[in-house]
C-alpha cells in the first residue's frame, strides 16, 4: 500500500526533545515500513526516517534559530505539496488537525486524519460538522467526549519503539515527573505528593514561553532551597530510560482532559509504574493494580505511592509490549486504511485486504 504520512512542522520527526505527535508520526511511519508498505514522510528536513521524505520545511520551526517564522505559511506551503502529489497514494494520513481540510474537500475518503489534541475548545464543533466526510481518529475513547458528532473511524492508542527504552527492573529511590510545566500539567501537585512523603522529585520538563511566568511565579518557588526536589529541564529519548527507569513511579497528576499521555507508556516501557490523576485517558491506558494507580486526589496519590513496590516492573514491561508498542499501532491503523477507506481505491483496497 502507498500511504502518506503528514507531519506538523513545529518539531522534528522524531523530536530531539520535548515532542508528542511528531514522536508518534516518527514510530507509526517507520513500524508501516517495516510491516513492507511504501511511505512517505511530508515533515521538516531534519526527520530522521526509513521512509521516503518530503522535506517541506529546511528544519523544524520550535528549534529554528530564526527571530521570525511563519508556522501557517509553513504548513499551507506543505499541504500544497501533499496535494499535488495526492494522486500517488492510496491512502493520506494527516496529524494537523483540520487544517488539510479545505485543501482535500473533494477527496475526504481517501485521507485519514488522526487528532492528536483536546477538542474541548470553541469552534471546533461547527468546522467538523461543516467538513463532516473526513473519517477521524482518536487516540483515546476519553478524547472523543468533546465531539460526539465526530466523523470517527476508530480509536488508536500511540505506540513507541520498543528498541528504544530498557526497562529497569530495580528502581533508585525517586520519583518523576516528565513532560511539560504547565497549569494543566500539575506539578504543583507532584512536589506537594513527593514533600509530603518526603521523598525525592526528579522533574524532567520544558518550559515553553506561554508558560514561563507561570514557572517563575508558582513552580520555582516550591522547588528553589528544596534539596530533595530536582529540576533537570527537557530531556532526550536517550536519556529517558535512566531517568524512568530509576524512578519508583512516574507521577501523571494532570487536571485537563488529557487525549492519551505519551509520558504513561514511556514509562511503562522502561517497566516504571505510573501514578495518575482520574482525568481524560488515563482509565484507559493505566490498568490498576497492573500498570499503575489511577487516583482522585493527593491523599488516594500519596497512598498509591507507597504501594507501587507490590507491582511488578516486568510485567508493566510486558503490558507495555502487548498493547503500546508502535508495531500494534501500525496494524491498528494498516485495518482502518483497509476497512473504512476502500472508497478511495476500491481496487488497491480490495487487494490489501486480501493480502
Amino acid at each position: 500500500m502507498k500511504i502518506a504520512q503528514v507531519s506538523p512542522l513545529c518539531e522534528a520527526v522524531p523530536p530531539k526533545l520535548y515532542g508528542g505527535t511528531e514522536r508518534v508520526v516518527a514510530h507509526l511511519t517507520d513500524a508501516l515500513v517495516r510491516l513492507g508498505h511504501d511511505v512517505t514522510l511530508f515533515a521538516a528536513a531534519d526527520a530522521r526516517t526509513s521512509a521516503n521524505l518530503v522535506a517541506c520545511r529546511d528544519q523544524a520551526i520550535r528549534l529554528d534559530p530564526a527571530p521570525l517564522c511563519s508556522d501557517v505559511a509553513a504548513h499551507l506551503n506543505m499541504l500544497a505539496e501533499v496535494r499535488e502529489r495526492a494522486s500517488e497514494f492510496d491512502v493520506i494520513h494527516f496529524h494537523t488537525d483540520l487544517l488539510h481540510f479545505p485543501f482535500f474537500a473533494d477527496r475526504p475518503r481517501q485521507t485519514l486524519t488522526t487528532l492528536h489534541g483536546r477538542l474541548d475548545l470553541k469552534d471546533l464543533p461547527e468546522a467538523y460538522a461543516r467538513w463532516s466526510a473526513f473519517p477521524l481518529v482518536s487516540i483515546s475513547n476519553a478524547q472523543r467526549r468533546h465531539l460526539p458528532g465526530g466523523a470517527w473511524a476508530g480509536t488508536v492508542y500511540h505506540g513507541l519503539e520498543a528498541s528504544m527504552f530498557h526497562p529497569s527492573l530495580r528502581s533508585e529511590g525517586y520519583l518523576a515527573f516528565l513532560g511539560r510545566i504547565s497549569p494543566e500539567k500539575r506539578p504543583d501537585r507532584a512536589i506537594e505528593i513527593a514533600q509530603r512523603l518526603g521523598r525525592k522529585l526528579k522533574i524532567a520538563a520544558k518550559v515553553d514561553a506561554v508558560d514561563k511566568a507561570y514557572f517563575e511565579e508558582k513552580i520555582e518557588p516550591l522547588i528553589l532551597g528544596q534539596p530533595m526536589i530536582e529540576f533537570i529541564g527537557e530531556i532526550s529519548d536517550a536519556e529517558k530510560s535512566d531517568f524512568l527507569g530509576g524512578a519508583d513511579a512516574l507521577l501523571f497528576p494532570i487536571d485537563w482532559p488529557e487525549p492519551f499521555g505519551l509520558v504513561m507508556i514511556e514509562a511503562m516501557a522502561c517497566g516504571t509504574p505510573v501514578i495518575a490523576f482520574d482525568a481524560g485517558s488515563t482509565r484507559e491506558v493505566i490498568e490498576p493494580g497492573v500498570t499503575g494507580f489511577v487516583v482522585r486526589s493527593i491523599d488516594e496519590a500519596i497512598q498509591a505511592v507507597r504501594r507501587v513496590e507490590a507491582l511488578d516492573r516486568h510485567l508493566v514491561r510486558r503490558r507495555f509490549e502487548a498493547r503500546f508498542t508502535s508495531d500494534v499501532m501500525a496494524r491498528a491503523y494498516v485495518d482502518l486504511y483497509t476497512q473504512r477507506l476502500p472508497a478511495a481505491h476500491p481496487k488497491t483496497f480490495a487487494l490489501a485486504a486480501g493480502a
